[in-house]
């Protein structure tokens, strides 16, 4: 296909024809995806955005039902039991979506981070929602609800936690997506992907390598997060980073990495919105920004596939509140063109838009891509560790 031609088709003329869904998880996958130019790149150089955002709550559907179904699949989750996890909140809904699906009480472990908004619709959902009141002293809010998540799963006998963080079938539950995005854009030479848990990027990257062995990935952080050697500190942004090192994260993948500062990604999420009609939260401006800087920098004609992991609603209180973004000093600030560059992961203490080309796993881990240290596939535990 001439993809120079894409702007002649009629709406939806790449899209599914619409389905009658029976169930809400009926309605997971085959988002669409948009072209994104300007302002980021020049007309003609910009990127596609994979809009995860269509889905019912987010990108974490897939692995909310993947990781559900798997487990019940093997007798690890029986009917009925409940599950409990850690989440900042797009999880938290996958989880919803898919007890809601398969029969399981939720409940999501969260802290004093998660916006009301998200408590209220978790809620309504169906929803347990039990939020710890204070950080762990190494490990931030995350070690702190993980283990909350023990302290919950030990006192219910039965319950099972799908451990996002170490779970293979959370980068299993991507595939899928890569499948949609070959279909959607043919062929594929850059991805650009938030990292969280790792496992979308390690995911959907595995599988578009088996159609492109070239497919270069760029990893998109947020400055005070430990996943790549930085010191973990404290963390504005939501949904992408952690204080702790997931199993998840296939270092070997990646071919750089960015960190992204809180006001470059409200900058991008606003233009997006004004520009694009399409935008989203933290993760989404903060890709959009990497994104648009490889549209700028690499050949004319390289194809670039980004991750839109949610949509703008959940920030309508941050992100895309004035009085809240200038009680945090995230707004009338000079945002920069291009990335400061340094040599190695913990070269310095980076506070601002940063690449790096030199990636590696800070705790010196060897594992297959995809897996957790000392899995193999299809042993995936219900345990937090």
């Amino acid at each position: 296909m001439d993809f120079s031609l894409l702007e002649t088709f009629s709406p939806g003329a790449l899209a599914p024809a619409p389905l009658s869904a029976r169930r809400p998880a009926q309605l997971v996958g085959n988002t669409p995806v948009l072209w994104i130019d300007e302002p980021f790149a020049a007309h003609g150089r910009g990127f596609f955005a994979k809009l995860e955002g269509a889905n019912p709550g987010g990108i974490k559907d897939r692995p909310g039902l993947h990781m559900i179904r798997e487990a019940q699949l093997r007798g690890e989750l029986s009917p009925g039991a409940p599950v409990v996890e850690s989440s900042s909140g797009t999880l938290g809904l996958g989880l919803t979506l898919a007890g809601m699906t398969y029969g399981h009480p939720v409940t999501v472990v969260s802290d004093p981070g998660m916006e009301p908004a998200m408590v209220r619709l978790l809620t309504a959902l169906g929803a347990r929602v039990d939020q710890v009141t204070a950080p762990h002293p190494q490990g931030g809010w995350q070690q702190a609800r993980r283990e909350r998540v023990a302290e919950l799963l030990a006192g219910a006998p039965g319950a099972y936690c799908p451990d996002q963080y170490q779970n293979p079938d959370n980068v299993a539950a991507y595939r899928p997506l890569a499948v949609e995005l070959i279909a959607q854009l043919g062929r594929i030479d850059v991805l650009v992907s938030a990292v969280g848990t790792g496992g979308h990027s390690a995911g959907i990257a595995s599988v578009l390598r088996e159609s492109f062995p070239g497919l270069k990935l760029i990893g998109v952080d947020t400055v005070g997060s430990a996943i790549f050697g930085q010191p973990a500190g404290p963390r504005l942004m939501r949904g992408l980073g952690s204080s702790i090192h997931p199993g998840n994260v296939d270092y070997p993948a990646f071919d750089e990495v960015h960190w992204v500062a809180p006001s470059e990604a409200v900058w991008a999420c606003r233009q997006l919105a004004r520009r694009h009609y399409a935008s989203g939260g933290w993760s989404v401006g903060a890709v959009t920004l990497v994104a648009g800087w490889a549209a700028r920098t690499l050949p004319a004609g390289t194809r670039i596939a980004a991750v839109f992991p949610d949509g703008p609603h959940r920030y309508l209180e941050t992100v895309f509140n004035d009085s809240w973004c200038q009680e945090n000093d995230l707004v009338e600030q000079e945002q920069p063109h291009e990335p400061d560059e340094i040599a190695a992961p913990d070269a310095c203490t980076v506070t601002a838009w940063t690449r790096c080309t030199n990636v590696r796993d800070p705790l010196g881990r060897e594992r297959n891509p995809g897996l957790a240290p000392g899995m193999t596939p299809g042993t995936a535990k219900a345990v937090v560790r």
